[in-house]
């Protein structure tokens, strides 16, 4: 379903609603889920509007830049929940994301015992059907042929 209005996340980049941000750079934000499905749930977002991980390719620019959203996640997770031990870091893909905007999920486990059980199938690899992809996978699938040392 296509969006009658403005992208929400690109509102959150732009400081233009109420969202608390929990860190922001010159390229990106980070905020926790409204709709949280761990202990600790975070979402780390770029300022720029890129739609989906449909839209990253082999290049230079998105390798560094999930790079960088991936490491700020885990210095928020490592700083806000020491304890948990357990960590995970992906995207949703295409047809499963939510918002039309590209975000990382930054999940500090355990699952929110509370939630129905179904919810945590969010985040599980459906293989080539799609679902969660982890951010390491995603790294590798767009680091760039021609800088290997990345």
């Amino acid at each position: 379903m296509a969006s009658t209005g403005p992208c929400l996340f690109c509102q959150i980049a732009r400081s233009s609603t109420s969202t608390t941000l929990l860190y922001m750079d010159e390229r990106v934000v980070a905020f926790q889920d409204i709709n949280p499905s761990a202990f600790r749930h975070y979402l780390v977002i770029p300022i720029e509007h890129i739609s989906t991980v449909k839209d990253l390719q082999r290049r230079k620019e998105d390798y560094l830049l999930v790079s960088h959203m991936l490491n700020v996640g885990q210095t928020l997770l490592h700083k806000d929940a020491p304890g948990s031990g357990k960590y995970r870091f992906g995207f949703h893909q295409p047809p499963f994301n939510s918002v039309d905007h590209l975000h990382l999920h930054c999940l500090a486990l355990p699952f929110i015992p509370s939630l129905n059980r179904w919810k945590h199938l969010k985040y599980v690899s459906l293989g080539n059907l799609g679902g969660f992809i982890e951010a390491e996978k995603l790294l590798q699938k767009i680091k760039p042929l021609a800088l290997p040392h990345l």
